[in-house]
């Protein structure tokens, strides 16, 4: 994978490195809460963190039917897609899209990783999301 991703869909969500995709979040200094996605680097009261990009499937949906438009603006040819909350090793619970799998095949508990999705805008341009695929070489 290269160490540079289009343009994220929105500031202080991914990085990227040498080992692949990474949700970034803060801690808040006075609690030590873990707050995603990220604050601004600004905010004084918070620090950066990396998110491990590493989970267990906590639990999960298929999204069966078109959602409401306006805000979808995907294709008219709508195809099912699962959606899931992910445990990051501990850290939080996080929604993001499950790819990479069958339906039949998703079990909570499973392995799972972060991984780059490409978003198109209305306007063409391409941007950087984040989804969750199985992470065969775990095992569960």
């Amino acid at each position: 994978m290269p160490d540079t991703l289009p343009v994220p869909i929105a500031d202080d969500l991914v990085c990227s490195d040498s080992g692949g995709i990474a949700l970034l979040a803060s801690r808040e200094r006075a609690t030590g809460r873990i707050c995603f996605p990220a604050r601004p680097e600004s905010d004084a009261r918070y620090d950066r963190v990396v998110l491990p990009r590493t989970g267990r499937l906590w639990s999960w949906t298929v999204q069966r039917f078109r959602p409401k438009s306006p805000p979808y603006a995907g294709p008219d040819a709508f195809e099912p897609y699962a959606v899931g909350y992910v445990e990051l090793d501990g850290t939080l619970i996080v929604e993001g899209r499950l790819v990479d799998a069958a339906f039949d095949d998703l079990e909570i508990g499973m392995a799972m990783r972060i991984v780059p999705l490409p978003f198109l805008l209305a306007d063409g341009s391409l941007r950087t999301s984040f989804g969750f695929a199985p992470d065969r070489g775990a095992g569960i």
